[in-house]
């Protein structure tokens, strides 16, 4: 059965292009050192390599089998399997090589080729990510994305004893450096041996280009500094955000503010996200145009969305890029306490942006997502944040992906929303039960508005209601509410430009 698995997987990677039939015998002898195997006759019969997933569940199988993997749990299989992708998969030369002279065809053409490769390597696990649970949600601001993110493992008991004890090491210093490609792995880091990375240069200064392993939407790339530097929304992040529109014009880039609690899950390392995607926020229309002193040549106007966006466009992104400049200086120290907005207390700074560029058709766009992270002792976890009555769907960071419309909601809500289907069904008391407790106040808000519940249609209702919650998430996080009151404030601001 094991050279008949190996024979699949070799199939498999002549099929996808990850090697050509002269690599066989190489690749064979390095797969025979792997599973600690002394000879090779490779079966004649014709196998199915379609389905990578079957295929590597084979070779793991019998990897546990053998005692080849400390222990069968998914935190070894993950890095085993990476073990056995890095046998097909070609140096970081070969692969930049290739990306290049695509490149000179159409900077499309070289992304179509990394993005299907970063899948057939299984850095981008497909059977995975499909799993995830997607749906849309009609709303006052257009149809807003919902994902529950079920592609990331949960950490099983063994690799959770074991991390405990296992050394740490400062090796790679964070997920977004360089230094992963080609990276083995450990329980507490996810290996990396099949991953591979495309340097780049922007605002004169050295990048990568990868896409995310979890890709939340479709071509979901990371552009990472190639240094371990923090993140910091200034002058030089917004160049880099049209240096890298100029050499990839299909895709749109964004970066997360700089500022915890409306920034990102890695203040750390400075990175921007950008992909092939059209987000609810870039159809958003400009409800009202602006005129700002010293740049009326340039389109500015409050986008129709829950946060609180400027947009602005023109054909020269260099008139983008200084109108930018003044509205970040000006916002960083803004203050209106009528409309609690705080530029800083005690001496801590609380106004950033989120900043996102694309270009449509000849014109370059940016918007600007003004963010505030004060915190009061009503609202410790922030006053521009999700707000409690919130936290029993969506209680994390509002994050780019976030501010652009599509939810990433934990794996949790899965479980928890055909628990509560069958709860409501049957009639049961959501307050006697641990799980389901937290939704209570919500299920009995939201029950008199359906009058007729069927097993037919109650995930479709369940679903529909918690993208309503995560347009409330939005409304919390916009600094400047969708209300008379709040665009006049908004208003305040942008004539002081």
């Amino acid at each position: 059965m094991i050279q008949k698995s190996i024979k699949k997987l070799l199939d498999y990677g002549c099929n996808t292009g990850l090697i050509e039939t002269t690599d066989r015998i190489y690749v064979s002898n390095l797969l025979l050192d792997l599973f600690r195997l002394n000879d090779y006759e490779e079966p004649v019969e014709e196998t199915d390599s379609s389905d990578l997933e079957i295929i590597l569940k084979e070779l793991l199988d019998y990897a546990a089998e053998q005692g080849i993997l400390e222990a069968d749990s998914i935190g070894y299989r993950d890095l085993f399997d990476a073990r056995i992708m890095n046998c097909l998969v070609p140096m970081p030369s070969q692969v930049i090589h290739k990306f290049h002279e695509l490149y000179k065809e159409s900077p499309q053409a070289a992304t179509d080729y990394f993005y299907k490769f970063s899948q057939d390597t299984d850095y981008i696990r497909r059977y995975r990510i499909k799993k995830d649970l997607k749906w849309t949600t009609d709303s006052p601001y257009g149809k807003i994305d919902i994902t529950i993110n079920l592609s990331k493992p949960e950490k099983d008991p063994k690799a959770i004893a074991a991390a405990k004890t296992a050394k740490q090491t400062g090796y790679p210093k964070c997920l977004l450096c360089k230094e992963n490609e080609g990276f083995a792995g450990s329980l507490t880091h996810p290996a990396r041996l099949n991953h591979r990375i495309i340097p780049i240069t922007i605002n004169q200064s050295d990048w990568g280009f990868q896409y995310s392993p979890y890709v939340y939407y479709n071509e979901h790339c990371i552009v990472f500094n190639g240094e371990h530097t923090p993140m910091k929304i200034n002058h030089a992040a917004f160049c880099k955000l049209f240096d890298f529109i100029k050499q990839f014009p299909h895709y749109f880039i964004g970066s997360n503010a700089d500022l915890p609690i409306v920034g990102g899950s890695i203040l750390s390392h400075d990175h921007f996200q950008g992909g092939h995607y059209q987000f609810a926020m870039a159809s958003a229309p400009i409800e009202e145009h602006y005129t700002i002193p010293g740049y009326e040549d340039v389109e500015t106007g409050i986008v129709h969305w829950p946060l609180s966006v400027i947009r602005i466009r023109h054909k020269d992104s260099d008139r983008l890029i200084q109108l930018a400049d003044h509205i970040l200086d000006t916002w960083r120290a803004y203050t209106d306490e009528s409309a609690c907005i705080y530029a800083e207390t005690e001496g801590e700074p609380h106004n950033t942006i989120t900043p996102i560029a694309r270009k449509v058709g000849d014109t370059f766009e940016l918007d600007l997502a003004l963010r505030n992270n004060i915190t009061t002792e009503e609202y410790p976890l922030g006053v521009y944040h999700p707000h409690q009555e919130l936290h029993h769907i969506k209680k994390e960071n509002i994050g780019l992906i976030e501010v652009m419309g599509l939810a990433v909601l934990p794996s949790r809500l899965k479980d928890e929303i055909e628990q509560l289907a069958d709860a409501i069904l049957n009639k049961k008391d959501l307050r006697a039960d641990e799980t389901l407790e937290k939704h209570a106040d919500w299920i009995e808000n939201i029950l008199p508005k359906h009058e007729t519940l069927t097993e037919k249609n109650i995930m479709e209702i369940l679903q529909e209601e918690i993208g309503q919650v995560f347009v409330k998430v939005l409304e919390d996080a916009g600094v400047y509410k969708v209300t008379k009151e709040g665009r006049e404030a908004f208003a305040r601001f942008i004539n002081t430009l």
